[in-house]
């Protein structure tokens, strides 16, 4: 393996003896009023020929991130086209579009890294491997720094389709539902929640 992209869940599971299975992430979704900002936000790129991973990550995916931060007294910090080098020597490098990490004022990537995010132009299922890798390597990133969680999160999206994912015990589990953009609340909701836990877990 050379970088993220280059992984498949059957090479995670053979390197790292991580297992990839599919469930419901999230029971309970509260979901959350958007902004007038964000409303606009939206509005703006619904107006725009949107035809790249680039163009959808700019004025879609970044919007709404920067929606949960504003959201969460900017608990978190955004990293966008950020490269994570984890582990060289095994792949575990290359740019991640989105790293949402613990806000500490570095300029370098803060720890921990609490969720990545990619961005796809059409199929969802092509990033999925990739944003797995990710996910591993952000763990390892967080442990080399002695930061070790229970739980990193990943997301796959579209930009109008969002599928979640989690990273525990050795474990990556694919979320069998998908979020929409048409139900941008509910989408909301579901990150709020994934802040929520981490919130509990950092504190403020």
């Amino acid at each position: 393996m050379t970088s993220y992209s280059d992984y498949t869940l059957e090479a995670l599971a053979l390197q790292f003896s991580i297992q990839s299975n599919r469930a419901r992430l999230f029971d309970t979704i509260t979901p959350i009023q958007i902004s007038d900002w964000l409303k606009n936000a939206l509005l703006i790129a619904e107006e725009l020929p949107i035809k790249s991973e680039k163009a959808r990550s700019e004025l879609i995916v970044m919007p709404i991130l920067i929606e949960l931060r504003n959201q969460n007294d900017k608990f978190f910090t955004i990293y966008s086209g950020d490269y994570l080098n984890a582990d060289e020597t095994k792949g575990l490098k290359g740019e991640c579009d989105f790293i949402l990490a613990k806000d500490t004022g570095s300029f370098d990537i803060n720890t921990p890294i609490i969720q990545v995010v990619e961005a796809k132009k059409n199929d969802m299922d092509i990033g999925i491997p990739q944003c797995a890798a990710q996910m591993v390597g952000a763990s390892i990133f967080n442990q080399q720094r002695g930061l070790n969680l229970d739980k990193i999160y990943g997301c796959v999206t579209t930009g109008d389709n969002w599928q979640f994912m989690k990273l525990e015990s050795n474990e990556i589990i694919i979320d069998t539902k998908k979020y929409y953009l048409g139900n941008v609340e509910e989408l909301l909701g579901v990150m709020q929640g994934i802040i929520a836990y981490y919130k509990g877990v950092l504190g403020d």
